[in-house]
């Protein structure tokens, strides 16, 4: 295995789930990642894990699924994996998830069939993922090349050409290519909270962005709101970065006063369709219009999941000069893409980013204005002309950001 390799696989361990000793880890991974994800299990066991637990999983079955299954079948999810989830959850494991999908895996099967099993599998699960963003668990999301993704990205290179240089890219981007990972790792942490500090500093009332796609949005923020970045707190006190790579700086909107309209800047992967150039027009928080060049109807669909799906619940600030975005490729995966670019997310808002919003309930959080959902997707809008301004609450207009960057 090469170096960098096993070097990313040791920061997922240390930096990103931060493996206790004597914990669980929960592992999700497709089964064409099994070389990778044996190390991964070794590499945990070698720093104190307790147990390792691999849940495989194989979208070509899935696809399968989709189009030959029985049609109730999609309406229901097996209760013996949500109680799985959730008992390991209430013994304190970590989890982690390893994505890499094809992005267009389901653009031939019946949407609406995806649809009902992605409701369906939210409900099941309803209670693992209000634990995960509440960050009462330790989880992390990373990503590795696969053919069919990596025939995506490059299309002009064959077989093993294009798998090696997407391992390139992530390994670089990831800084499991430096000479010190762990260090590097410590040091753009530092930098992320730095941004975040001066952000909690302003106490922003709302936010406004403009850009030359036809962007025109205003987002307000909830008194209270808390910005955060790189790594989270779990209940146990445990230091862990959710996504890596990560380069956001991220709150929650009020969910009643987002006005405006605002356009995609890169494709959004959602159920294995790819849905790209949309734009969405909200008022009083709310999706009012929506439109897409492609994959509309998967669009439509998806803000149709629930009631909370047509309101924002994450707003993340990304500059536009960083080593995703430098890579001048579009992933067509919502790790790297959305770490690529400001980003906003629809559905439900992280409770950890408001005042208190961890010790309430789903009543108290609604009555604060934080959107409550089944689902959480985030869709990019940064470009290189976008203007960020951050209005305080006596009304003072503050550049944010310029040209895709931060000013300060």
């Amino acid at each position: 295995m090469r170096k960098e390799i096993a070097n990313y696989i040791e920061l997922i361990i240390r930096i990103g789930i931060n493996i206790q000793k004597g914990q669980i880890l929960v592992v999700s991974a497709p089964v064409e990642t099994f070389e990778f994800t044996r190390k991964v299990v070794e590499t945990a066991y070698k720093f104190g894990a307790k147990e390792v637990v691999v849940n495989w999983v194989d979208e070509v079955c899935g696809k399968y699924r989709y189009i030959y299954g029985a049609d109730e079948i999609f309406d229901n999810y097996p209760k013996y994996q949500a109680d799985m989830m959730k008992d390991y959850a209430k013994k304190g494991a970590a989890f982690l998830s390893i994505y890499a999908t094809d992005p267009e895996i389901l653009k031939d099967v019946d949407q609406e069939r995806v649809a009902r099993a992605q409701k369906a599998r939210s409900i099941a699960l309803k209670g693992y993922y209000e634990k995960a963003m509440n960050n009462e668990v330790q989880w992390c999301v990373v990503s590795i090349p696969t053919d069919a993704w990596s025939k995506k990205i490059y299309p002009e290179l064959q077989g093993e050409k294009a798998k090696e240089k997407l391992w390139n890219q992530i390994l670089s981007i990831v800084r499991a290519d430096s000479e010190n990972p762990v260090e590097e790792w410590n040091k753009h942490l530092t930098n992320l909270k730095n941004t975040m500090n001066y952000l909690n500093s302003m106490k922003f009332r709302k936010l406004r962005y403009r850009n030359s796609l036809g962007t025109d949005l205003e987002i307000g923020l909830p008194k209270g709101h808390i910005w955060t970045a790189g790594g989270e707190t779990s209940k146990d006190g445990v230091y862990f970065v959710a996504n890596m790579p990560t380069e956001e700086v991220f709150t929650l909107p009020k969910k009643d006063e987002v006005n405006g309209i605002v356009y995609s800047s890169k494709p959004f992967c959602y159920g294995g369709n790819l849905i790209e150039n949309f734009y969405l027009k909200f008022k009083d928080g709310k999706v009012v219009e929506a439109g897409a060049e492609k994959g509309e109807e998967t669009l439509i669909k998806f803000l149709d999941s629930d009631d909370g799906a047509k309101y924002l619940g994450e707003v993340a600030l990304v500059p536009y000069d960083s080593p995703i975005s430098n890579s001048n490729t579009v992933f067509y995966n919502t790790l790297f893409d959305e770490n690529a670019s400001c980003h906003l997310a629809l559905g439900q808002a992280y409770p950890v980013c408001l005042e208190g919003g961890s010790e309430m309930n789903e009543e108290e959080l609604k009555e604060n204005g934080v959107n409550i959902s089944m689902v959480h997707e985030d869709f990019m809008v940064g470009t290189s002309d976008l203007e960020i301004i951050g209005i305080t609450e006596d009304g003072e207009e503050i550049l944010i950001m310029k040209d895709g960057n931060f000013c300060k």
